[in-house]
């Protein structure tokens, strides 16, 4: 298939470090990214690296992000290659040494050149598509954004051609020796856990929850 390529889609994403553990596929690059709203955005602002936390999207084959149009990453991002990663932890992996000592995880990394979005209708439709992808139906149920709301807000989209994804699961792995030793190894299985929605107590009296809010789910 074209878009499950068996090597790194490029040189900077291929994985050299434990590349046992790489994947370059679509279909597992996607699933990670489905499966959490948050990622993080590296570039280089004014000389010194910064990774700033966000909320994110896909939408097909981009991946999208929101911020203030102020915000000085989005007055960098155009003129660099940046690199947005998600990361979810599956597990504590405890060896018999400490040398051995691991995480159950999966993770992404995708490279690239970000482009801004300047059309408020797109905007518009962008966040749209973001907020109902949280809560299906949300944005249809929300008091109507303003223009200047659009205005305010900054919407970058980036690419998934060069993407790579590192993951790990399984119980620990010992050198052949420390096996006999008698220390306790296993893993501590690591779950991310949604609690029942909490209403907002100067809720209109009378204003139901809508169903879809308590189907939100992670991981």
């Amino acid at each position: 298939m074209s878009d499950t390529p068996a090597q790194a889609p490029s040189d900077r994403t291929r994985v050299v470090r434990y590349n046992w553990l790489a994947r370059y596929d679509r279909q597992t690059v996607e699933a990670i990214l489905d499966a959490t709203p948050l990622a993080h955005v590296g570039c280089m602002m004014n000389g010194v690296p910064f990774v700033t936390p966000t909320f994110f999207w896909r939408e097909g084959d981009r991946v999208y992000w929101h911020g203030s149009t102020a915000g000085r990453m989005f007055k960098a991002l155009e003129s660099q290659d940046i690199c947005l990663t998600v990361s979810l932890l599956d597990g504590l992996v405890l060896a018999r040494s400490a040398y051995n000592f691991n995480c159950n995880f999966r993770s992404v990394m995708v490279v690239g050149r970000a482009r801004l979005i300047s059309d408020a209708e797109e905007k518009r439709e962008k966040l749209r598509t973001f907020v109902n992808g949280l809560i299906p139906g949300q944005w249809e149920r929300l008091r109507p954004a303003h223009d200047k709301e659009i205005t305010a807000t900054a919407i970058a989209w980036l690419p998934l051609d060069e993407a790579s994804c590192k993951l790990r699961s399984g119980p620990p792995e010992d050198n052949d020796e420390d096996y006999a030793f008698p220390a306790w190894a296993g893993v501590i299985p690591i779950r991310y856990q949604v609690l029942p929605p909490e209403a907002d107590p100067r809720n209109t009296a009378g204003i139901e929850m809508p169903a879809d809010v308590s189907r939100f789910t992670l991981g």
